[in-house]
Parts: structure tokens; sequence; C-alpha cells
């Protein structure tokens, strides 16, 4: 979150800029393209969603003529690099509390320029409220929405583009933060949202739900009560003061009530008996921080109950909690989850989300945006421009930090293509990517979160030289190296603040602030060169695998494989002792028929691509496998792209003619995977290379690459054979996993029958 301070309220006409210390642009980003929107304001915070198109570069290449050349002897560059600009979808939410309505729609309506709609989606119950004001600050018609809050549209649409969006949490566990893998039988289930008051809705499936209770006492009801006893107005502050309370000093518990006695009535003493219950006895003056927990405890217990009830009413066992007044703060959550457990004896569990406060406005957003079909696309949340859970902006000093309005920013960018599970994952629900979670392991999270600090310098660099004619480079790299440090820095005192923390996740943040500040594809100068390199060596290679006999041959295609993926290390690599060593199954299973079709999932560009993936294809082919080779979509690292293979693929094509036949009668298929991160989600695959899988009847998966085989996929079962190649080029790692620097991994899996 990005703490804001007021000098005012919102009534008072202060403008935005005098009002929080965050400059606004950074809170109402690209506000000039925006092009749709809805709001949500409830009795206490208002949630702005709006549409814009995002104008970025991209790094794109294109083949030159070679007709006529002896490519052995053309050392000219194998394609051309152009930086051109490209138009996207970005989905924006911004919560913030309702005082600075008034200032923060005058910052909107003085920078809104192409905005293509007159029209305002408006849910909850301010919308009849500020319909008048927005109307007039805007200049758009409010069109009131009656979305059911808590609505399951928003938390849909956030459950099928988040992937860690719920999750539970754990009093006195390390992390408190348990985050659930995503999956498709969650319903039905139980939403509950927490806002100035309650309300429950029970969900069956994606379109039928209905509301089946709620109450009066809410958020709304916390902080009324707190701002009357302790005259704190804000919610944060108050907040603030009931996680430094006692209590205890203002409850009454069963051990007040009965003394020692509670033990014989198989009762624990810390129960509250009566909430403030000692306030009318005392003759003492309570502190703040006490009545406000108090407070707390008794609110969050009560709604707990109401959900606990209704659960056991619709035998339901899972209870979603959303709403502005949970927050992620850690006394709400563990007393709703303590009071859940308790009245339903652990058979119901509390699921709480990260995004808790927009399922209003995303409903309303997407019940106005129709036209644009924001549920036909998949979407992938921007690291670079959201807030995190619990987390506070690092720029902010202690002193901004006090003046506690706050301001929350979730981003989505729109993907090319829907992204769906890989077919051929053994069980779907069970899946999960990554190998080690650093939110659970602090030596290793310590470990890597140092290791991106320390390579920050280095890829700084990088991008400078990767735009050499570019006059503000070393400007927006200075502004990447800033904003990655402070996304790190939060990392560090809040691991969870985007979900379960993966190496996969630290990669995927860096390629967001890297676009963030116009630096698509840092190495595509260097994959370049390495490309063009490698095509040349390449008749060679395959010449010389040629003149080896069967057995010998199939060795030489492994370490090829092996040897690509860490460039000059590869002879010292693979002569190393294999730390994972399934080649002599491998072998004897290329002794039996040929498999119907390969899936294989490329890593690096240059001699990894070329030299190692494809005269490994170029095999399986010759053996009557059909291959499907997938790369990345966009850029990331050194990892090859499907635009630069299908470049390559036509080069090599030029050289071998079982590759050009294989590509005419397309048994060779070369796809794009819909991710842009050196790391493979098997549950976030391009529809079209699913579809593909399909029908191709693919039955063996080849996963190559550190990234994709070890950080990811290391544990992943699948309902076929899979390869899983890797050399371990990091020590910690290596030793990690019981080997040493450059130890082999070679993974091969057969599932049981």
């Amino acid at each position: 979150m990005a703490e804001c301070g007021a000098s005012g309220s919102g009534s008072s006409g202060d403008s935005l800029d005098k009002s929080i210390t965050l400059p606004p642009d950074e809170i109402f980003r690209n506000l000039e393209n925006a092009k749709r929107f809805a709001i949500d304001i409830g009795g206490s915070l208002t949630k702005l969603a709006y549409y814009s198109t995002v104008q970025h570069k991209v790094a794109k290449v294109r083949s030159f003529d070679h007709s006529g050349k002896d490519t052995e002897r053309d050392h000219e560059p194998p394609y051309e690099i152009s930086v051109q600009e490209e138009i996207t979808a970005r989905l924006h939410f911004i919560k913030f509390e309702n005082t600075y309505i008034e200032a923060c729609l005058d910052f909107i309506k003085d920078h809104l320029v192409n905005t293509e709609t007159k029209v305002i989606q408006a849910t909850g119950g301010g919308a009849y409220k500020f319909k008048d004001l927005i109307e007039e600050k805007l200049r758009l018609k409010a069109r009131k929405e009656h979305v059911a809050a808590p609505s399951p549209w928003g938390w849909h649409f956030l459950f099928r583009n988040i992937p860690h969006e719920a999750f539970v949490y754990q009093k006195d566990s390390d992390p408190e933060f348990r985050f659930q893998t995503n999956h498709p039988h969650i319903f039905p289930y139980l939403l509950v949202n927490i806002g100035s008051g309650v309300s429950i809705v029970k969900v069956e499936t994606e379109d039928r739900f209905e509301w089946v209770g709620g109450s009066s006492i809410g958020g709304g009801t916390f902080w009324g009560l707190g701002a009357l006893l302790t005259k704190t107005k804000k919610f944060d502050e108050l907040l603030h003061l009931a996680s430094r309370g006692q209590h205890s000093n203002v409850d009454m518990l069963v051990r007040d009530v009965y003394g020692g006695a509670h033990q014989t009535l198989g009762l624990s003493g810390n129960l509250i008996a009566s909430s403030f219950g000692k306030s009318a006895t005392a003759d003492q003056e309570f502190s703040k921080e006490d009545m406000a927990k108090s407070l707390l405890h008794m609110i969050s217990n009560d709604i707990g109950q109401l959900a606990c009830l209704h659960a056991r009413l619709h035998s339901l066992d899972r209870v979603y909690f959303g709403g502005f007044f949970i927050r992620g703060h850690p006394v709400t959550m563990r007393t709703i989850t303590y009071s859940i457990n308790f009245f339903s004896k652990g058979e119901v569990q509390a699921l709480f989300l990260r995004h808790e406060g927009y399922l209003g406005a995303i409903g309303a957003f997407l019940k106005g945006a129709e036209q644009d079909n924001p549920n036909q696309y998949s979407w992938g949340e921007n690291y670079a421009g959201s807030s995190g859970l619990m987390s506070t902006s690092p720029e902010l000093g202690p002193a901004q930090r006090a003046r506690s309005g706050t301001f929350d920013l979730l981003e989505m960018d729109r993907l090319e293509r829907p992204l769906v599970n890989l077919p051929l994952l053994l069980d779907p629900p069970s899946y999960v990517p990554d190998t080690v979670d650093l939110t659970d392991d602090a030596l290793a999270r310590k470990y890597w979160l140092t290791c991106f600090e320390e390579a920050l310098d280095g890829v700084v660099k990088r991008a400078v030289a990767s735009q050499p004619d570019s006059v503000d480079a070393a400007e927006r790299a200075e502004k990447f190296r800033q904003k990655y440090w402070n996304k790190l820095q939060t990392l560090r005192q809040q691991p969870f603040a985007y979900g379960t923390l993966t190496v996969r996740s630290l990669l995927d943040t860096r390629e967001h602030c890297l676009n963030e500040f116009n630096f698509p594809d840092p190495y595509s100068k260097v994959k370049q060169r390495e490309n063009g390199v490698a095509l040349r060596c390449f008749p060679g290679v395959v010449r010389s695998l040629d003149t080896l006999g069967w057995e010998e041959r199939q060795l030489a295609l492994v370490k090829g494989l092996l040897a690509g993926n860490v460039f000059d290390w590869g002879a010292k690599a693979v002569s190393e002792p294999w730390l994972v060593d399934s080649y002599s199954e491998w072998l004897q299973r290329l002794k039996g028929p040929p498999h119907k079709c390969a899936l294989i999932f490329a890593d690096n560009s240059g001699i990894d691509i070329i030299l190692g993936v494809f005269p490994f294809v170029r095999e399986l082919l010759l053996r009557g496998t059909e291959v499907i080779l997938a790369c990345n979509s966009g850029p990331a690292l050194n990892d090859v792209t499907h635009s630069e293979s299908l470049i390559v693929a036509e080069r090599i094509a030029g050289m071998d003619p079982v590759v050009h036949s294989a590509l005419r009668e397309e048994r060779l298929l070369l796809v794009q995977t819909g991710s842009s991160s050196p790391c493979l989600d098997l549950s976030r695959l391009d529809k079209g290379l699913a579809a593909l899988v399909r029908e191709r009847g693919a039955d063996l998966v080849v996963i190559e690459g550190m990234g994709r085989a070890v950080h990811t996929n290391y544990h992943a079962a699948l309902c076929c054979e899979s390869l899983k190649l890797a050399v371990i080029k990091n020590a910690w790692l290596a030793e990690r996993l019981g080997g040493r620097l450059f130890s082999v991994i070679f993974k091969y899996e057969v599932p049981a029958e």
C-alpha cells in the first residue's frame, strides 16, 4: 500500500497534490488514455476501476533475405532487430478513503484526454450519495449498477487471473500467510463481504449465486464506535491502535467469571465471556489501544460466528472473506479464523483475498465493459504498478507514514491469448510450479533476495548497453534500479506481499520493472549475435553427430542439450557427476517404439536452441516422432522467443532437409507458450498450445533449463513420459539439491500405471 498524508478533507476543495504525499500521477496512472470507468463507493472507501491503453516499446525481429548466399561463410546477423511502439490494454484499480473523493475526482477530470465513454458504472451505497458530485466533476453520466456485494463476478475474475489470490491465515506460523493454489473445484462456497455492514452470498457456480444473509454490524460499526471511543477518525490509525492494545484489560474473560473452576468446565480461561465487560465495574480509565483491540475482537468474533452458522446451514466448508474491514490486518484475520474454527470445530475453513477490497469495483466494471470482452482474455498482475499485501511504499519516511491516508493500487495487463492448464498435468488442482517457497524458507529467501540485489548493477548496465542510441537510457535505467530495489526491500519485510514468493516471482517482477521503463529486451543484440554464431556451426555439428554410432549419438545429443544450456561452461558441466541420472532408462526407452508427439519447452537462444535443441528435435523426427517446439511469447533474459525461433528454424531448414521437410509437412510445429518469463507455469499456457497438444496426442514432454526444469516443474507430475534436463549454474542451489556447481539433472519420468 502506498501511504499518503492528508492536509484536509476532500470537501475543503484542496487539490490532490496538497492532500497526499505521493505524486498523483503515480496513483492515477495513464489517465490520458483511460477508456472506461467504474466506481464502487462504500460507506468508508472508494474503489475506482478504469481501462486504459498503454503504449510501450517492444523489440521486433525480421528475417533478412539470404537467398543465394552461403550461410556458413555469411557473417551478417541472421535477422534484424527494430524497436517499435505497441499498444496493449491495462486495468487499473485504486482504493482510497472517501475523504479524498472530491480531490481525486478533480485530478481525474483535469487529466482525462482521450476517454471514449460518456458513462461511469457506479455501485455501492455511496453511488447514490455521490452521484451528483461524480457527474459534476467528471462530466460523465453515473449509471448505478446493482452489483450484489460481495460480487462473485469480481472474485471469479481475480481467481482466474491471479494464481495466488486466496490465502489462509495461521497465527504463530512462519509465514502466517499460506496461499492457496487456484483450481476449478472451488464450488460451492460462501463469500462474505465486510464493508460498512456485512453481506453473505452463497456461490454455487460462476453464474449461479444468491444473497443468503448479512448484518448491520461490520466495518462501519468498528470505525464509528472506534471514533467515539478513541477520538481517532482514520481507519488505519484505529487498526494501528488495536494492534498495540490488550483486550483482556477491557473484556471480561471466562477466568474472570469462573476463576480456577473454568478448567473443570472444559473451558479455556482466555475465552471472552463479555466484550467490554470490565468497563461497567472498573473505576479506571481504559487506554485507546485496549478499547480499540476489544472492539476489533467483538466485531470480528461476531462476523466469524455469523459466517460459520451460514456455512453450516448450507453445508459449505469454505468461506472467503472480502471487504475493506479486513485489509490484510493480522488481528482481524486471526480473530475471524479463530472464530470460524472454534464454532465449526475445525470443519469450516476461513480464506482471505489479497485484493479483497476490489470485488464490487471489478464486478461493476465487468458489467459495463461487455464490448471489450474482458472475460475472454487472460490478464496478469503487473507487479511494477501494484501495491503488495500489507506493504508500504519504501520511498516514504516514518514521518510520512504517520500521516495515514492510504491509496492501494492494482494493475493488470491484458495478455495476447487466453491461458489454460497444460492438458498433460496429472492433477491440475495439486500442481505447484515452484520448487522452493521463499515465503516459507527464510534461509533461501535471504540468499535469493541478496542474489538479486547484487545482480542489479549488471542488469542496469545491460539495459543501458541495449539502447546505445537512446539519450535517456541511463536515466530510465536508474529509475528501474530504484523501482526494483524498492520492491526487493518490501519483499524482505513482507515476503507475502505478492503471493507466494519464489525465484520465478522475483524474475517476473524484474521483467515487469524493466518493461515499465521501456527496456523490452535488454538481451536482444546478445541473442542476435549468438544465434548468428551458432547457425554457422550447425551444419558441422550435424555432420559430426551423423558419423557416430546410434548409442554414442544419443549420449552426444543429450550432452549437447546440457552443454548448450551453460554456454562456455558446457564441456566442464557435462563432465561433472550427474546429480540425477536417469539416462540409462531413457536410452532403454529409445530402443522401443517411437513417441507419437513430443512437446519441447526450449530455454536459451544461441548455442542452446540451435546446437542443443534442434539436433535433438532432428533425431526425434528421424524416429518418426512429431515435435511441438514451444518458446516464450515475449522476451525474458536471453531466452529464445517464438518470433526468434521461427527465423532460426527457417535458417536451419535451409541447411537441413530433415527439418525442412518436417516444417513443410507440419510434423514440426513452432508455437508460443503465452509466457514472458524465464520460468514455466504449466497451469498458464497459451490456449492454442494446449489445443495442439490434445490434437496431436503428445506423449512426451521435454523441459530444459534451470528456470523451467529446476526452479519450476522439478516436482511436476505429468500423465505422460517426461524429460527434465538442466545444469545447476548456482552453487547454493546445487548444494541444496545435494550436488555441486555444474551438477547435471537428467530426470526421465514415467507415470505410474
